[in-house]
């Protein structure tokens, strides 16, 4: 059986949701693997929804691992401040060590993974871009779309490592920014510099709200695909390369027919 390893702050409802999706593919058979544990950087009482998180994996009798990163940090002296990371994932490594994974999934964890426990597991990082597309947060990344006009984008899963958003790219999926609904957003914006458009209209400004709805819109279906992917065989990652099922390194691994299937059957 293959094993996922799952690290979650647990913050809201999308965590809530990518869980269950995962949780309900796995016990429908769809993806053959399981869920080894649950890993949370925070405990019972810092938050609301945290807690409603860490019930939801309790009631899929998944063994659950939780280490408060803010109490920690707090513990540690001002001397011990710049060590604190590598001492985190020392003590979180510790206590996922019984655990057998084959690969591990970071769904809304909100820690950045140090070099130790990059080079022990192998862990996937979703980003809001093509292999080739732009760095930064969601936001950087679409703005930059938009500075660049660029024609298509995509969401990609891509190998952990301490650089962030500078893995190797695992799996992806793509589409097209434009042709309709697009196209008219892009013709509202002819004779606009970036500048204007962020002074005037910010992330309300229609184009970047449509880039980012379809985004999101691939996000879940992508990383469930990603685990049904490993877990079949069709994708797997041998001494930091990503290899297809006949043992070609690929230079990501292309999910997005596997995708829009998936969006064509949602009402």
């Amino acid at each position: 059986m293959y094993k996922i390893g799952w690290f979650s702050t647990g913050r809201g409802t999308g965590s809530r949701s990518l869980l269950k999706t995962i949780a309900n593919s796995i016990k429908s058979g769809d993806i053959k693997a399981q869920i080894s544990f649950v890993f949370c950087n925070r405990e019972r009482g810092q938050t609301e929804e945290t807690d409603t998180f860490l019930d939801q994996v309790e009631s899929y009798g998944i063994p659950l691992v939780c280490l408060s990163s803010k109490k920690f940090r707090s513990q540690l002296n001002t001397d011990q401040q710049q060590y604190r990371r590598i001492d985190y994932d020392r003590r979180v490594m510790e206590l996922i060590e019984s655990f057998k994974t084959d690969i591990c999934v970071l769904a809304g964890y909100m820690l950045i993974v140090g070099p130790e426990m990059c080079q022990r597991y192998d862990i996937l990082n979703l980003h809001p871009a093509l292999p080739d597309g732009p760095k930064g947060t969601w936001r950087d990344v679409i703005w930059e779309l938009i500075r660049r006009k660029a024609i298509k984008t995509g969401v990609m899963m891509h190998l952990a490592i301490p650089e962030v958003d500078e893995g190797p790219p695992v799996t992806y999926c793509e589409f097209s920014i434009r042709g309709e609904p697009f196209d008219k957003y892009w013709k509202e914006m002819e004779g606009l510099s970036i500048e204007d458009v962020k002074a005037q209209q910010g992330e309300n400004n229609a184009l970047f709200k449509l880039i980012r709805e379809e985004g999101v819109k691939r996000e879940q279906p992508l990383i469930a695909a990603t685990m049904k992917a490993f877990s079949e065989g069709r994708v797997r990652i041998e001494n930091g390369k990503v290899k297809d099922e006949k043992g070609n390194t690929v230079e990501g691994y292309s999910l997005t027919k596997d995708i829009e299937a998936q969006l064509k059957k949602v009402p």
